[in-house]
C-alpha cells in the first residue's frame, strides 16, 4: 500500500528521479545532449546560478510548465534565493503572462511553504 502522506514536493522528486533515470537507461544521443545542455545552462558563468534559475523560474511560470516551476522554486532555494526575490520574479512572470499565471503562482507559493516546512525557508541569504 503507497503511503498516503507522501507530500507533493516529495512525490514531485521521487517521479522526477525515477523518469529521468528511465529515460537515460535508453541511452538516445539526441535526449542525452539535450539533458546535458539543461544541466550546463544554469552553471556559474557571467550571471551567477541563481540569477539563472530565477530566469527559469519566471519563464517556466509564463509558460505554465508546473514540473518546471517546482523544480526552479526547489533549485533556487537550494541556491539560497530569500522568499522576496521569489516573490520578485513571481512578479515579473504575472506582468508578463498575465492572469493565466495565477494557478501557477498558488503552486509555486504551496511548494515554498513546504520547503520552508523541510527548512529551506527563508531566512538564509540570497546570492544572486
Amino acid at each position: 500500500m503507497a503511503d498516503e502522506t507522501v507530500s507533493r514536493l516529495e512525490e514531485f522528486r521521487r517521479f522526477r528521479e525515477r523518469m529521468n533515470e528511465r529515460i537515460l537507461e535508453e541511452d538516445n544521443l539526441e535526449i542525452r545532449r539535450f539533458f546535458a545542455l539543461d544541466g550546463r545552462v544554469y552553471e556559474e558563468g557571467a550571471l551567477p546560478t541563481a540569477t539563472k534559475e530565477l530566469m527559469g523560474l519566471t519563464a517556466s511560470m509564463v509558460l505554465r510548465c508546473d514540473d518546471c516551476v517546482a523544480y526552479h522554486v526547489i533549485r533556487c532555494k537550494e541556491e539560497e534565493v530569500s522568499d522576496e526575490a521569489l516573490f520578485e520574479a513571481f512578479s515579473v512572470a504575472l506582468v508578463v503572462g498575465g492572469s493565466i499565471v495565477i494557478p501557477h503562482l498558488r503552486r509555486a507559493v504551496a511548494l515554498l511553504d513546504e520547503l520552508a516546512q523541510e527548512g529551506m525557508g527563508d531566512g538564509q541569504p540570497d546570492r544572486r
